[in-house]
């Protein structure tokens, strides 16, 4: 006699008894993200409708192989693939940190900051897999935005996630696909010298540039993107080029900040999958920040804010230590919407 199929209900409740074994968090909500993306299901609530479906062997197959990947503490994100950062899908994978939702408040911060300014220009550090830029670049009327990043592979992602988006440039050069995207019609890698890589061009909201921290926006990179507006100047071809003037309305940055002595506190999903390139800071976690606040100096209009996400003993830290960068205006230590310390801003003078 042939044995009864297993319900979707069974694999359900079988799958959250052995997530929470292997001690992972919310073992009931990933198992339900698995089984309905892995059954192909439109959202976890047609699990509800579908308790009693018997499933298939190939679909216990598929069931299985995506269950053993997150028992190792393998994250959802790049398991299902991406995640969704302000209602924008964002393809995940290990070249870049999962955007985290306590991060999307950033962007009301920004737009709250650029509400009076007619076609901002922003510039965002270390875009990771560009959840940030793709989000004020669709969300900030008439913003121009500019993400960097010191790591090639991450802006191979952040590139293929702004084309997912609608900011793709349908001429970009189709020869320097994505990596981790056979299908994608990603450019190239941007120049370590910073400037903008010429297939990278996406359509006027959002473009990227390679390099480290501010050493990535230099003058000729600001001018393709802000257009004759920047007042570029550049004496002859020998010369590097300069700016009339500082150009910068809003610089956003969530820079690693974990102390490297923490490494042992974190999730396996965060120490075993993201790149520890994004994740620590140095000694107190403000190395970075604070070569970042340091560069600033002549690069931001006057007025210009400044938005930092830090953790949530480093607010005080910088609040003490606004005095280093006289030409800045330490205005806030802001909390996320779970109420955690989560971010700093500075004003420019």
């Amino acid at each position: 006699m042939p044995q009864p199929q297993m319900t979707v209900l069974e694999i359900l409740n079988r799958t959250k008894v052995f997530f929470e074994k292997k001690g992972i968090p919310d073992a009931r909500l990933d198992a339900e993200y698995i089984i309905s993306y892995g059954l192909k299901m439109k959202n976890r609530m047609d699990l509800y409708l579908n308790f009693e479906k018997p499933l298939t062997p190939a679909e216990l197959d598929v069931l299985r192989t995506m269950v053993a990947r997150r028992a190792t503490r393998e994250p959802l994100q790049h398991i299902i693939g991406d995640t969704s950062f302000r209602g924008f899908i964002i393809k995940c994978d290990r070249r870049a940190l999962i955007p985290r939702p306590e991060t999307e408040s950033l962007v009301d911060m920004a737009a709250d900051c650029l509400k009076s300014i007619e076609n901002p220009f922003i510039v965002e550090i270390g875009t990771g897999t560009g959840a940030i830029s793709i989000a004020c670049a669709k969300e900030i009327k008439g913003a121009r935005v500019l993400a960097t990043d010191i790591s090639e592979e991450a802006l191979a992602l952040a590139r293929t996630n702004a084309e997912a988006n609608g900011l793709g440039d349908a001429n970009a050069d189709k020869n320097a696909a994505d990596p981790g995207n056979a299908t994608s019609d990603a450019a190239a890698s941007a120049s370590s010298t910073g400037s903008p890589t010429s297939s990278a061009t996406l359509a006027g909201a959002l473009q990227f540039a390679q390099g480290d921290l501010l050493d990535a926006v230099n003058a000729d990179v600001i001018a393709k993107v802000v257009g004759a507006s920047a007042g570029l100047l550049r004496p002859n071809s020998a010369q590097a080029a300069t700016l009339a003037s500082p150009q910068i309305d809003c610089l956003i940055a969530n820079l690693p900040y974990i102390p490297d002595g923490e490494k042992d506190k974190l999730q396996p999903e965060v120490a075993k999958y993201d790149p520890a390139l994004a994740l620590f800071g140095g000694a107190d976690g403000l190395d970075l920040v604070r070569k970042l606040l340091q560069q600033t100096e002549g690069k931001l209009k006057p007025g210009a804010s400044i938005l930092l996400e830090i953790g949530s003993e480093q607010g005080e830290m910088l609040k003490a230590e606004a005095e280093k960068y006289p030409w800045l205006e330490f205005t806030g230590i802001h909390k996320d919407f779970c109420n955690n310390i989560r971010f700093v801003s500075y004003k420019a003078k």
